[in-house]
Formats: C-alpha cells, structure tokens, sequence
C-alpha cells in the first residue's frame, strides 16, 4: 500500500537537491555576468558597432575617463564619472567637457578609429579641464572657465597628433605629454591675478611656516586611498574609495600596484619630512600609485622583479614630485599630474618587455629592442628622452 507520508519523505530530499542546484546555477550566473564587466569589454565594441554616434561617442568617452587610471573600461568610467559627481558636480561637469571635446576633435580631425574607440584621445582632455577647475581660484560654476578647458582640451588632440610623429622614431607614446604642455601654459600664461582666470599659486617653500614633527597616523593611513583619488583630484575618501573600485573592476592586480605604489609615495613622503597637509591629502601618493601601476600592472609582463621594479619607480617618481613641486613652486606652478610618470617610463622604458597590445604605440614598443639596434644605442636613446621630457617641465 502507498502511504503519502513516505513519498513525501523521498520528495523533500529531491526538492533540496533541485533548490541547491538552482543556486549554485544561479551562482555562476552572477559570476559570468561580473567576468563580462571586467577587462577590456571588447564584447561592447562588437555590440556598439553599427550603434547610434551618441552611443558609440558615450562609450568611447567612458574608456578616455578610465585611460587616466590606466584602465579600458567603459564600465570603470562611468564609476569614475559617479564618484568625482559624489564629490563636485562642476568637476565632473568639466571633466565630461573635456574628454568630449577632445574625443569629438580627434573624430574631426580623422585619427586613426581604433585609437579614437579606445579612448586614447579623451584622457588628455580630461585631465586638462579637471586640473583648470582645481587649480581655479574662482570657485565653482565659474562659467568662462568653460572657454579654456575646451579649448585646452582640443589641443591636446594636435599635440598629441604633432608628438606622435616626433616620438614615434624612439617608439615612445605621446601619451601624457599634451596634457603637461597645456596645463602648464595655461598657468604660466594667465597668473594668480588674472582677472579672468586666476588660479591658486603655488607657495614657495621660504614662505611656509616650519614643518611640525608630530603626525597623526589615522590621517596618514587615509591619505593612501586618497592618493587614487588625487589622479583624478579627488580628496574625498569615499569617491577615492569608489574610484579605486573601478581599477580593481578591470583589473585586480592594477588596483593592488594603485594601492602599493600611493603606500610608498607616502613613505617617500615620510622620509623628507613633506607638508603634512601633501601627506593627508593623499598629494604625496598619487604619482608613486601612478607609476606602480604602469610597471607592475599594465606596461611590463608581470613578474616578481616587475614587480620589485614598480616599488622602486613608485619612489623615484615620488622623489621627483617632490623635487619638481619645490622647484615650480618658485614661479607659482603647480606641478601636473604624470610627469614623474613619464620620467619613470622614460628611463626604464626597455628594461622588461611588454604585456599587452592595447594600442599602437604599445605595439611598436615590442619591437623596441630591434629598433635601438638599426638606429642608436639604448644608453644614448634613454640620454635624449629623458632630457627632453625634463626640458618639456
């Protein structure tokens, strides 16, 4: 005879398998969905291609935003828009300018596609109107600043595109190099005193007060965070916070070397006795977060000596924001936000192969070697490029 209570006994066990099943199903789910939004995305390309040009411009706007953490990731980008909107509206709103007007001009002027898609030509003018409307001392919603930062923002499409032909022959990418150009006239060029576009001078060091000995290590501990967020000139904790999730999005390893390399630059830091205000602030960090991240995560096949070399060019670089900020801050310049960057790049650029073939003048540089031979020797190309990137600053 059937009795009901025994089947109901052998169906309890079959519907916890089935609800076991369908959770971890719906697990790996979850997880495709994720590995679908890290990396690259080149998935979307393929689905935007045919797309709206105010879709296709969208996205290749949103990889210029996450170029200037290094990262390619439209995703990643429009954290970073999130996070500098948690923390200043007018600078998100400048940023955004900025990286449409320089991407739009780069489409104008018909540079190559795969560059304009990948966000090559946004960054720089990114960088160069969130960098007006921090150094601004007009405050926010400042309107004429507009006037700059995009026409700033669009050069930096014909300097990169000038650059690109005369760093091509040393296999070196233009990279930053419009950026500082810009940002750096701009200064030079209209003053503290500007009655149109003044900015905040830069305090020489013989007009500071002396330097207290006595830290507080809760706020040095929090200036590393916020050394991420100083690329993008974020002080704020919780959009740094943000914005280093978006690094970790693409790449986790990239977001370990950001968090590694604002460490040493506070340490570096540390051991010159900096302003304390550079320490809390997070200033202190973001160029040795910078330049960790180039070597160990992004430029050089990832190795353990890779990996010690990141550390060590976190130090120079951070030794030579220091260095260079003292001396700029003798005619009133801020110093811009990837020249140590650069200069780390530039020294060392040949020492370890490279990883990845994102864009390219990353792909010329697999050939770097091979090139030296049929030209010039490398102690003589490292001579030329790092003086020219020192008479640039």
């Amino acid at each position: 005879m059937h009795h009901p209570s025994a089947a109901g006994s052998l169906m309890e066990p079959r519907t916890e398998v089935e609800a076991s099943r369908s959770r971890a199903s719906l697990g790996r789910h979850v997880l495709n969905g994720l590995l679908l939004c890290t990396g690259d995305m080149e998935h979307l390309d393929k689905y935007m291609q045919g797309k709206l040009f105010v879709l296709q411009l969208s996205m290749w706007s949103l990889r210029g935003v996450s170029r200037v953490i290094l990262a390619n990731n439209p995703l990643s980008g429009f954290l970073i828009l999130t996070a500098l909107f948690w923390a200043s509206p007018w600078q998100v709103l400048l940023g955004t300018l900025g990286v449409l007007a320089s991407t739009l001009t780069a489409v104008i002027m018909g540079q190559d596609s795969t560059e304009v898609s990948g966000g090559l030509h946004g960054f720089n003018g990114m960088l160069v109107s969130l960098l007006m409307g921090v150094c601004s001392s007009a405050g926010d919603w400042y309107w004429w600043l507009l006037l700059p930062a995009l026409y700033g923002s669009a050069a930096c499409v014909f300097l990169s595109s000038g650059l690109s032909s005369v760093l091509d022959h040393w296999d070196v990418p233009a990279s930053v190099f419009p950026f500082n150009i810009i940002i750096i006239l701009y200064l030079l060029c209209t003053g503290s005193d500007n009655p149109y576009f003044p900015h905040h001078p830069a305090t020489p060091l013989w007009n500071m007060e002396p330097n207290d000995t006595q830290l507080i290590v809760v706020e040095v501990v929090r200036g590393i965070p916020l050394g991420v967020g100083q690329i993008f000139a974020c002080e704020a904790l919780g959009p740094s916070l943000l914005i280093l999730g978006a690094v970790l999005l693409y790449s986790p390893l990239l977001a370990v070397h950001a968090l590694l390399g604002s460490a040493v630059g506070t340490l570096a830091g540390l051991s010159v006795a900096v302003r304390h205000d550079s320490l809390y602030s997070g200033l202190s960090g973001f160029n040795g977060a910078l330049a960790c991240m180039a070597v160990g995560g992004i430029f050089f096949t990832f190795s353990w000596k890779t990996h010690l070399f990141s550390i060590v060019s976190a130090f120079f670089s951070a030794y030579a924001n220091i260095a260079l900020s003292n001396l700029l801050g003798t005619v009133s310049i801020h110093t811009s936000s990837h020249v140590c960057m650069k200069l780390q790049q530039t020294v060392q650029i040949d020492i370890f192969p490279c990883t990845c073939n994102q864009t390219k003048n990353m792909h010329q540089l697999l050939n770097l070697k091979q090139h030296i031979q049929q030209n010039i020797s490398s102690k003589s190309r490292t001579i030329m490029l790092f003086v020219s990137y020192l008479i640039t600053f």
